[in-house]
């Protein structure tokens, strides 16, 4: 008798305060680990995204120019202090840190409608579709975000074929431009390096 009422009476107890206090303590722990997994996978998702973001940018930079590359014409290396004058006569080089080209609806002898794209020396890209520089640059925009950093030394143009097949030295190849950026994404004081490079050919016959 007396041991099916212990048996009874053991089927009807509860958790005891101990028995509670590790279960709810261990419900914690793990609540907390996934809620610290979840935010950490969250900033994970935010940096990429942003990241991503800034990539795009710098995709988008490279199609513009290789787009407005391909449909110009007349194209200028700048390398040397000719940014501050004329840009309309065709120039070929290997290591430009600017270039000037005609639009494909703009005026060969007009010297003030050239399009240029050109590094500057805090490693950013500007865009002019007015003409050589002036001072102060109102006529230049800034194309790469504040979080991109161009390395300047190992980023440029290189500018092939650019003179006419009329000029006094022919050239008879066809304009052929290349572009390499090369530097560093900066984003909550995280680096990362990025590089990119493309090849443009000049779509119109050489003039």
């Amino acid at each position: 008798m007396n041991y099916e009422l212990r048996i009874k009476k053991n089927k009807n107890s509860g958790f005891t305060i101990i028995e509670t206090m590790i279960s709810v303590s261990l419900f914690i722990i793990i609540v907390t680990a996934g809620m610290g997994a979840l935010l950490n996978a969250n900033l994970l998702h935010q940096k990429s995204q942003n990241m991503r973001s800034i990539m795009d940018n710098l995709s988008f930079i490279m199609e513009d120019m290789s787009n407005n590359l391909r449909t110009g014409y007349s194209y200028h290396c700048i390398n040397g202090s000719d940014f501050y004058g004329s840009l309309a006569t065709p120039l070929s080089g290997t290591n430009c840190w600017g270039i000037a080209f005609e639009y494909q609806n703009g005026s060969q002898t007009d010297s003030n409608d050239q399009w240029v794209y050109f590094i500057d020396n805090s490693g950013k890209i500007w865009k002019s579709t007015q003409g050589p520089y002036v001072n102060p640059p109102i006529n230049y925009v800034q194309l790469t975000p504040d979080e991109v950093t161009i390395d300047v030394g190992a980023s440029g143009f290189s500018v092939l074929g650019a003179e006419s097949p009329r000029a006094t030295v022919p050239d008879f190849q066809q304009p052929f431009v290349t572009i390499r950026l090369k530097g560093k994404i900066t984003y909550n004081n995280t680096e990362t390096p990025f590089s990119l490079q493309t090849s443009i050919s000049q779509r119109g016959v050489d003039r």
